[in-house]
């Protein structure tokens, strides 16, 4: 059974940081991608970051140089460490890989305030 969990979302001032985690089950963790997506209220869910398995990273342009995804393998943890967070970054943040079929997390409320 393919299990997702995050963690780590909160409400957070602009300027300030979260890390995000990721931990998943059920799958041999050390050969996925993963990636990070996000959805705000009334928008489509976007890719915010993504990691090969061999550890190759690329980023939404919105958070760009601000976000970093990194993955931690004799964990099965992927991480999302958000700096310099701005409003426009609220949103439910899941974690996202692919086995046999798409696999998302329960999501992780992320809330910046001005």
């Amino acid at each position: 059974q393919v299990q997702l969990v995050e963690s780590g979302g909160g409400l957070v001032q602009a300027g300030g940081s979260l890390r995000l985690s990721c931990v998943a089950s059920g799958i041999i963790f050390t050969i996925k991608d993963m990636a990070w997506y996000r959805q705000a209220p009334g928008k489509q869910r976007e890719v915010v970051a993504r990691i090969t398995s061999g550890g190759s990273t690329s980023y939404g342009a919105s958070v760009k140089g601000r976000f970093t995804i990194s993955r931690d393998n004799p964990k099965n943890t992927v991480y999302l460490q958000m700096n310099s967070l701005k409003p426009e970054d609220t949103a439910v943040y899941y974690c996202y890989t692919f086995h046999f079929i798409d696999r998302w997390g329960q999501g992780t409320q992320v809330t910046v305030s001005s």
